[in-house]
């Protein structure tokens, strides 16, 4: 064998050996669960919200609220905060946090809606707080526990039960992934807020933010070994793919400041969906700020567009 043929089979193996490395450690910092620092210390719906508030005090109590459980398909035992209105109603909220998050995370919306006369239905995603699982799944494998969960909130409160779905962030990603399943006519609402367009384009952005690299070849290389460790490729994640075929009323919420998940996806997932549906801009709002740049206004906001839908 020639020289040169040696040396660029050589290059070559030490090529696809970094590759392999980089991929990994990609991984390791986007996919699988962990203390991440680059999360804001402020983000709505993260492991990073640990302001007590008189919200956060009343969802912790534990005469307010009761433990669901349930298998996913795939064998995962995972965990929900179910808190019921105060009065007896049809209304239930099924709740999807952000990434890295936890159902603790989301008492300030979820006393929006019980407020609003909900029922309150907050899961912890695979992966995250009481559920089990070794990896982040961005929302993808997520769309069917949530299917699972509206399944279970049926058989719990009956045939007559009106659902709405809410989700921030990674969970506005989820419950518009979500949106594209085959649902019960009983889901009459989703509510999204700062979701991303597509795990592709939401981790490419971020590398280029992050660390100033481009996609290729790192984010095909990574997409590959989350399907051998976690089972999906990241280009399956797409929330525009999922929106297509949805079939639900949808308002959409983001901030014109999001650097996070950048305000241009908006536009992508609000044009992705041929239904009902609204748009909420917040000027100046940075990522999963929304609600806190104006409350009153959210609320509102919200409350106006799911009583055009839930009875």
């Amino acid at each position: 064998m020639k020289r040169w043929i040696k040396v660029l089979i050589g290059v070559v193996v030490v090529i696809v050996i970094g590759l392999l490395f980089a991929g990994n450690y990609f991984y390791n910092y986007a996919v699988v669960p962990s203390e991440k620092d680059f999360l804001a210390g402020d983000t709505a719906g993260t492991d990073k919200e640990k302001k007590e508030t008189e919200e956060s005090k009343w969802f912790t109590d534990e005469n307010n609220r009761t433990r669901w459980t349930l298998e996913s398909t795939d064998g995962l035992l995972l965990s929900a905060i179910y808190l019921p209105a105060e009065s007896d109603t049809n209304k239930t909220v099924l709740m999807a946090h952000g990434y890295m998050g936890t159902a603790e995370t989301m008492a300030t919306f979820a006393k929006m809606y019980h407020d609003m006369g909900y029922n309150v239905l907050a899961p912890d995603a695979r992966g995250h707080g009481e559920s089990q699982g070794d990896y982040i799944g961005f929302g993808w494998p997520e769309r069917k526990d949530y299917v699972q969960w509206i399944d279970r909130i049926i058989s719990e409160n009956g045939k007559n039960e009106q659902i709405t779905l809410y989700g921030i962030s990674m969970g506005g990603a989820t419950v518009m992934m979500t949106s594209g399943e085959k649902l019960p006519e009983n889901v009459k609402a989703i509510v999204e807020d700062c979701g991303y367009s597509s795990v592709n384009g939401e981790l490419s952005y971020q590398l280029k933010e992050m660390f100033n690299l481009p996609s290729f070849p790192l984010i095909p290389v990574t997409s590959g070994i989350t399907k051998l460790r976690a089972g999906y490729f990241f280009g399956e994640a797409s929330s525009i793919d999922q929106l297509k075929k949805n079939k639900t009323p949808m308002l959409f919420i983001h901030g014109d400041a999001d650097t996070f998940v950048p305000y241009s996806m908006l536009d992508e997932v609000y044009n992705a969906t041929d239904v009902k549906k609204e748009k909420y801009i917040v000027p100046g709002a940075e990522h999963g700020g929304a609600y806190n740049k104006n409350p009153e206004k959210y609320k509102e906001v919200v409350k106006g567009f799911l009583e055009t839908y839930v009875d």
